[in-house]
């Protein structure tokens, strides 16, 4: 029985498989970027006005929506994009779901969950980087 179970493991044991599944899947981040890249900067603007922000840091939040999830996808500068994708997740926070960290959506979940699933991926993609599979060759710009 002890040998099924460590051949079962090792056959799991695929941690570049693991971090590149986890990597696409942060790119679903885009499509809350490209919703308001869609609409134009000028509503981000809007809102960031709304909390004494200055217009210029929708351009990051454009980084962190939509070019951030496209460079770790693709494994391009993988831990640089994860932290700028992981900073716009505590804005993210800081505007829209401060209010909301101690309290549950109409269906019982956790209201900021989602901002927190964005972030933990992204620190735990930051920390490993993109692991083999990358369209970089040089593991130093992965």
């Amino acid at each position: 029985m002890k040998q099924l179970y460590l051949r079962f493991t090792a056959a799991l044991n695929k941690p570049d498989l693991a971090i590149l599944l986890l990597r696409l899947t942060y790119g679903l981040l885009i499509f809350h970027g490209w919703h308001k890249l869609h609409d134009g900067l000028g509503g981000i603007q809007g809102m960031l006005a709304g909390y004494g922000i200055p217009a210029f840091v929708a351009y990051g939040v454009i980084i962190g929506e939509v070019i951030a999830p496209v460079m770790m996808m693709l494994g391009i500068f993988t831990r640089l994009a994860a932290l700028s994708a992981a900073a716009t997740m505590i804005v993210a926070w800081l505007m829209v779901g401060i209010h909301h960290t101690f309290a549950l959506s109409p269906v019982g979940a956790w209201a900021i969950e989602d901002i927190i699933y964005y972030f933990m991926a992204a620190v735990v993609i930051a920390l490993y980087g993109s692991g083999r599979y990358s369209v970089m060759s040089n593991p130093l710009y992965r």
